[in-house]
């Protein structure tokens, strides 16, 4: 080879080194998360599979792999445990290195391990044990590596700490106790002189300032600065200042350098604009021996005391979820997908802010950057705190992750007690933007942070205090309680308080574990983990839409659609940062036709994630004009629809700026008389039925009985109460089992007189009664239709004859119910709010509609397989008819009264509840119910702690009233 090849070679050989020296590499030695892992060897100390080599998948969680003990980290309150999952586990696998990496640094990464951690590579120790379950953590293995060949690796892990502070903070706690490696491990190689971190403040202004940490810097180098933005089309943005690259000198540990960049685009959850800032180390001839970049948005954050917590100079108002990093398949073993998933799923709901009770997996923090949402980053502690030099070393673990990310804009010190307050200020060490710092549960630091308050909270606190507050916990939704349950009073009272920062809901999903020792059964823990909005495969709960429609940042007032409604109705803006005119609104007007009129108009579509289905005729559809609204601001908008009232329906469904679609309001075109009275007209076979069979129908008395006859049905009511004892469909002599009915609901009615007749064709019967109830008539038409014509509560005295009250004092539900073998349905077909059932402080985000549901027997947030949403059991509101569905004796019954709640069946209360008390109110007696009220279900604290929308219902009757209707049809042909 001559001189100049040779030493063209060497130039090459040696560009080729400085250009891959450049950026960092990374080798997995492990998957990425839950669907991608590699295979490790493994032996586990006690429990199932132990005391062999086996294999295991990396990451996982080695309970779900079929090793060890599963326990529930409330252990300790059960009676006789003791330190229960104490395994130990034994990894082992070996690896190649390039060996092109020689003379480089090389660390050894672990995502996450549970709990304390013991490296060995190619036999030799890697560094002191790390403690600390939820944490980043890294190993110089540098020296221990041979580079080209085969390495060894074996990492040595006990579930249970060998500190007791770490037991006490992470394990004794109200989540699953997992053991093993959860998240990924890799290898990372960097220059020998290298960016070891970043540490950036940014401003919404533009302004950014960057502490970068070096390793093995001499003072020569320089630093470099540049912006690129992710998304292509912002390209409006263009530095100020000098340019000129920052020399290190003597800061050769760390060294601050600061730009300012013009035309930014600030960082908000509902515009989240991120930039790539890469910092460069260079060499004095100006080669890049390093660089490292990192996702950033720009945004100022500050908190203000007997004030706010701002953002860009707006004050936030954050509707929030506490969120665990879970899923039943993987433990606390997830992937970016599911991180996406849940990110997404939580901003459909109108939210914008998560918790969580330690740091959650970094893909997760980089959604929650990318897709909109603010975050509070919180230290383990579940109620005991962690020690100092234990917490001390833990917070530089998490904020040296963590503290770029946009999306964090507070720091948590543990929960409900569990903090370490001399760690605090620790937290600004380590964060340059010097974020604000809570103690949830805690009043603390000018920050009220109060979990579960009730709706009065007080005395000198929340509402009536002078502190910021913001519950870090509130409206727990254990079974299907809390969560939307209520929400719409607290929020309202809440928001009214210039000083309140947002609240965040627990729980996200339920901590259903799918068990390898009970062959894959699911198991929340009893009462322990059935807290979720959404079930473990993230199935979604009732209140998931009354969430949706309470938050919604663009709010309809409420409305009545009336022979006066000229397509003007009252919006607010909700959002904080967009105007409404970036917005859209459609408006859709909907045909129901009813049974009467024969099938169902149109296919069927699936809802509800598949658990239901709707069927929607749209008559006329258009674009809402929205005015442009500033946040906070309310006013008109307006719709043009000609053929509005041709149409049962209304349906006006909001986008954001993205398009997606932000929540969707319904209001009924018809109350629920004229509605019924147009589908009799529009029944053309039952019209000509009537007329052709006018005279037919005929009365029959015996000593028991008044029996209604037409030619297609007949119906018995006892002489005793003037209740239903049987009801015969004539055409095949089949016995429809609705009976024992009208019986009193909530109040107290007693036969006094019963007389039937023959009135125009019909067969006519009326009962009168003392107490609550005036009269019921019913009437049966030659066509086989049965109408119930019900007038309560008219009378001061109810009638004579009552030495107290007709009425419940507190009315939980009121009304008639009826009995119906459960074993007889197989479904419901109705039109009124659904598709889920509602309780009477959970009626937002139920919409009009046509619906169907198979029956289930769904116990909300227990089940061990995947939950089937919606329930079929429990209250259904403003219901216009209903079919319920049999393979044999199937009837419909119409509503010609408003407000109506259908009750179908009693919901069964779950198994595992705590200490056997009901989760849910009482349900009437009887199995299908027609109720003006029903009660409202509580969350966490006693339903005297929630708003009005809550309480009991309260009845006062004054001389003159007209009393209340409760008017039905039923079909039974």
């Amino acid at each position: 080879m001559s001189r100049k090849h040779f030493l063209g070679t060497i130039l090459f050989l040696l560009t080729a080194w400085v250009v891959q020296a450049q950026e960092t590499e990374r080798q997995y030695l492990s998957g990425t998360g839950l669907g991608n892992t590699v295979t490790w060897q493994f032996r586990v100390s006690e429990g199932n599979n132990s005391g062999r080599w086996s294999k295991i998948e990396v990451p996982s969680q080695w309970e779900l792999q079929g090793f060890g003990e599963y326990t529930y980290g409330r252990w300790y309150k059960k009676p006789g445990v003791k330190n229960p999952s104490m395994e130990e586990g034994i990894y082992k696998r070996s690896f190649r290195v390039p060996r092109d990496w020689q003379g480089q640094n090389v660390r050894l990464w672990f995502g996450g391990v549970m709990t304390d951690t013991e490296v060995f590579v190619n036999g030799q120790s890697a560094g002191p044990v790390h403690q600390g379950g939820f944490y980043r953590f890294s190993y110089d293995v540098t020296d221990l590596l041979k580079f080209g060949s085969n390495n060894q690796i074996e990492v040595r892990v006990k579930k249970h700490s060998d500190n007791k502070s770490i037991n006490a903070a992470e394990r004794k706690a109200d989540w699953w106790l997992f053991g093993g490696i959860y998240r990924p491990v890799w290898l990372e190689a960097k220059p020998a002189t290298h960016i070891e971190r970043l540490a950036v403040n940014t401003a919404a202004s533009g302004a950014v300032s960057v502490d970068v940490y070096l390793q093995g810097a001499t003072g020569d180098e320089s630093l470099k600065v540049e912006l690129n933005p992710i998304l292509l089309e912002i390209t409006s943005f263009e530095r100020e200042g000098d340019k000129t690259p920052i020399q290190v000198g003597n800061d050769t540990s760390m060294k601050t350098i600061t730009a300012s960049w013009n035309g930014i685009r600030p960082w908000t959850p509902e515009t989240p604009n991120l930039y790539y800032l890469t910092v460069s180390l260079l060499g004095k001839e100006g080669n890049v021996i390093h660089s490292m970049d990192t996702r950033i948005g720009f945004r100022t954050i500050d908190f203000r005391p007997r004030d706010g917590l701002y953002l860009n100079g707006t004050k936030l108002v954050m509707k929030g979820i506490n969120r665990h990093t879970f899923h039943p398949d993987g433990g606390r073993t997830t992937n970016k997908e599911l991180s996406i998933q849940d990110v997404k799923l939580i901003k459909e709901m109108n939210m914008n802010a998560v918790r969580s009770h330690y740091p959650p997996d970094e893909h997760f923090l980089d959604a929650c950057d990318s897709l909109g949402l603010l975050y509070i980053d919180e230290l383990a502690g579940w109620q005991d705190a962690y020690d100092t030099p234990t917490g001390t070393r833990l917070v530089r673990e998490m904020l040296t992750r963590d503290v770029n990310h946009p999306c964090i804009v507070l720091w948590s010190n543990g929960n409900e007690g569990g903090w370490n307050t001399a760690i605090d200020s620790l937290f600004r060490t380590y964060d340059p933007q010097k974020r604000h710092v809570i103690h949830p549960w805690a009043d603390f630091d000018e920050l009220d942070t109060h979990h579960y308050p009730a709706y009065l909270t007080g005395v000198a606190r929340f509402t009536n205090g002078y502190k910021v507050f913001m519950p870090a916990e509130f409206m727990h939704g254990q079974y299907d309680q809390g969560h939307g349950a209520g929400l719409e009073d607290f929020w309202a009272r809440y928001t009214a308080h210039p000083l309140f920062a947002g609240g965040f809901m627990w729980a996200y999903s339920d901590e259903a574990v799918r068990r390898s020792d009970r062959g894959g059964a699911l198991d929340s823990e009893d009462y322990n983990a059935p807290d979720g909005i959404l079930g473990p495969y993230r199935e979604k709960e009732g209140s998931y839409y009354s969430v949706r429609e309470v938050w919604s940042p663009i709010y309809v007032e409420p409305l009545m659609i009336t022979p006066s409604f000229r397509g003007e109705f009252r919006v607010s803006n909700r959002f904080l940062f967009t105007n409404l005119d970036k917005c859209s609104m459609r408006w859709r007007v909907l045909h129901c036709a009813s049974p009467l009129q024969g099938e169902a108009v149109g296919s069927p579509v699936s809802v509800a994630d598949g658990g239901a289905q709707t069927w929607r005729q749209v008559v006329d559809s258009g674009m809402v004009q929205l005015p442009s609204l500033v946040p906070g601001e309310t006013g008109f908008a307006r719709i043009t629809a000609p053929k509005l009232f041709e149409g049962d329906i209304l349906e006006l469904e909001a986008y954001g700026v993205d398009g997606e679609s932000i929540c969707t309001r319904t209001f009924p075109i018809h109350y629920a008389k004229d509605y019924l009275k147009g589908e009799l007209q529009a029944n053309t076979h039952s019209s000509a039925s009537q007329t052709s069979a006018t005279g037919n129908c005929r009365v029959e008395e015996t000593d028991t009985l008044i029996t209604l006859h037409s030619p297609a049905v007949t119906v018995s009511f006892r002489k005793s109460d003037a209740t239903i004892t049987s009801v015969i469909r004539n055409a095949d002599s089949r016995v429809i089992p609705l009976k024992d009915g009208p019986v009193a609901v909530g109040m107290k009615m007693i036969l006094s007189n019963l007389s039937a007749r023959t009135e125009n064709g019909d067969a006519v019967l009326c009962a009168r009664y003392r107490g609550a109830a005036d009269s019921i008539v019913w009437r049966l038409t030659p066509a086989g239709l049965l109408s119930m014509d019900a007038v309560l509560l008219n009378r001061a005295s109810g009638g004579g004859g009552f030495d107290d009250a007709f009425t419940d004092t507190e009315v939980l539900n009121l009304g008639l119910t009826f009995s119906y073998p459960e074993s007889e349905c197989s479904g419901m077909r109705w039109m009124g709010r659904g598709p889920y059932r509602v309780w009477k402080n959970r009626i937002p985000g139920a919409n009009y509609g046509i619906w169907q549901k198979d029956y289930n027997n769904t116990i909300t947030g227990e089940s061990t397989d995947r939950l089937v949403y919606p329930e079929f059991k429990g209250y259904h509101a403003n219901f216009y008819w209903a079919t319920l569905q049999s393979s044999t004796v199937p009837f419909t019954v119409y509503a010609a009264s408003d407000g109506i709640f259908l009750r179908v069946f009693t919901p069964e209360e779950p198994h595992g509840r705590q200490d056997g008390i009901n989760t849910m109110p009482d349900f009437p007696a009887g199995d299908i119910s027609f109720l003006l009220d029903i009660p409202g279900i509580r969350c966490f604290k006693p339903i005297s702690q929630h708003g009005p929308q809550s309480q009991p219902g309260i009845i006062r009757i004054k001389k003159g009233d007209e009393g209340l209707r409760l008017n039905l049809m039923f079909d039974f042909r």
